[in-house]
């Protein structure tokens, strides 16, 4: 029962959160029925779990999986450079596996009049694309996430176990300072894990905005990535975090 408890006051915290803005501890205790602690407990919690933020006095919500044109429009000098790093480790003649996410689609478009294969699951990089016939293109099956432009499910999964890639460009939500790679979806937690295990190396492709990490679900850890791009600005200590697991950390 406590745990039914609490997983109902979490729903309420964030429902309070969402639909009326920042809150103090004070104001989530009252609304609440339950003490000051028991609600700085909550929050902690919830915090750690990547869906708000602790702020002095109180919380915010965080803005949970939004679509994908909303994100696409933020930090996008820094992700346009992390992109151009990444495209200037690809040869022509390889596979290229590139994951869901707006880093991802910056990604394709430095891969234009280049001779390559290109696997994705994510439909923007695939219209990015569509009409560059240096390029071919493979889309494994699935359900469409239509917010978010992907394809998802065990189609998906199943389709991408019968291929294989020289690189993965993943996406995230965030990372961990252990070094943990987050997603705030658990649906596309699966078809990531598929794509790593079809693709020789992974590039995880993570802006300094992507420190510290948020997301409900892991994907992986720092041992199952082999390369990090990210900005000069990234958290340096988690970036060393990744560097001690065997991670080659590239900033741009």
């Amino acid at each position: 029962m406590r745990r039914m408890l609490a997983e109902r006051r979490h729903q309420l915290i964030l429902r309070a959160l969402r639909s009326g803005g920042p809150a103090s501890v004070t104001d989530l205790s009252a609304e609440l029925g339950v003490s000051a602690a028991t609600v700085r407990r909550d929050l902690i919690r919830l915090e750690e779990d990547g869906l708000l933020t602790r702020v002095h006095g109180g919380a915010v919500a965080e803005d949970g999986d939004q679509p994908f044109a909303e994100v696409a429009e933020v930090r996008v000098t820094d992700k346009d450079a992390v992109a151009e790093r990444a495209a200037a480790m690809v040869q022509d003649g390889q596979t290229v596996l590139l994951d869901i996410g707006t880093t991802a689609y910056r990604l394709a478009r430095q891969l234009h009049g280049r001779r390559l294969t290109v696997i994705t699951s994510n439909l923007v990089v695939y219209e990015e694309l569509a009409e560059d016939t240096g390029i071919e293109l493979v889309l494994p099956g699935g359900v469409v996430r239509r917010e978010y432009r992907s394809l998802v499910g065990f189609l998906t999964e199943d389709s991408l176990r019968q291929l294989h890639a020289d690189w993965l460009f993943l996406g995230t939500s965030g990372i961990r300072p252990g070094g943990h790679v987050m997603d705030t979806t658990v649906v596309e937690v699966p078809v990531k894990r598929a794509m790593m295990a079809a693709a020789e190396k992974t590039v995880l492709l993570a802006d300094a905005g992507k420190f510290p990490g948020r997301g409900m679900a892991k994907v992986c850890g720092p041992q199952d990535i082999d390369f990090v791009v990210t900005n000069a600005s990234a958290d340096q200590a988690t970036c060393a975090v990744l560097a001690e697991a065997g991670v080659e950390v590239i900033k741009v």
